[in-house]
């Protein structure tokens, strides 16, 4: 997954548009949109490291995010959340979520862990 996004400061207020995470930690969407299920697991990567980010930048932030990009054979949308913690773990200097992606074949594909998070969504009903 191809995340393009940039760290901007709350110094003119609120951008319109945009969701608040945890306390002054905020997450900015493509102009372009998303669809729901990209942008909420967008929102939960934030709120994986938001706390940490809360006390790194005590004034707040804005993670505005440009684009998301994936090919559609390698599609998941849970790969968002990984490549938001991916993203703001190489900006700022914070300690692991413990988030992580593995292979099971005998589980029927990629397993996801949230680092000791609740996974945020229910799975679809087969």
């Amino acid at each position: 997954m191809n995340l393009r996004a940039e760290v901007a400061s709350l110094d003119g207020g609120v951008p319109p548009h945009s969701m608040q995470i945890h306390g002054k930690i905020w997450l900015g969407l493509p102009a372009a949109g998303l669809h729901w299920e990209d942008a909420a697991w967008l929102a939960f990567g934030v709120s994986l490291n938001a706390r940490a980010l809360s006390e790194l930048v005590p004034d707040g932030v804005l993670i505005r995010t440009s684009s998301l990009d994936c090919p559609l054979s390698d599609y998941r949308s849970e790969a968002a959340a990984l490549a938001m913690d991916g993203w703001l773990h190489e900006r700022f200097d914070l300690e692991s979520s413990g988030a992580t992606v593995t292979y099971d074949a005998s589980r029927g594909g990629f397993v996801f862990s949230w680092g000791g998070a609740a996974e945020p969504f229910l799975p679809e009903a087969t």
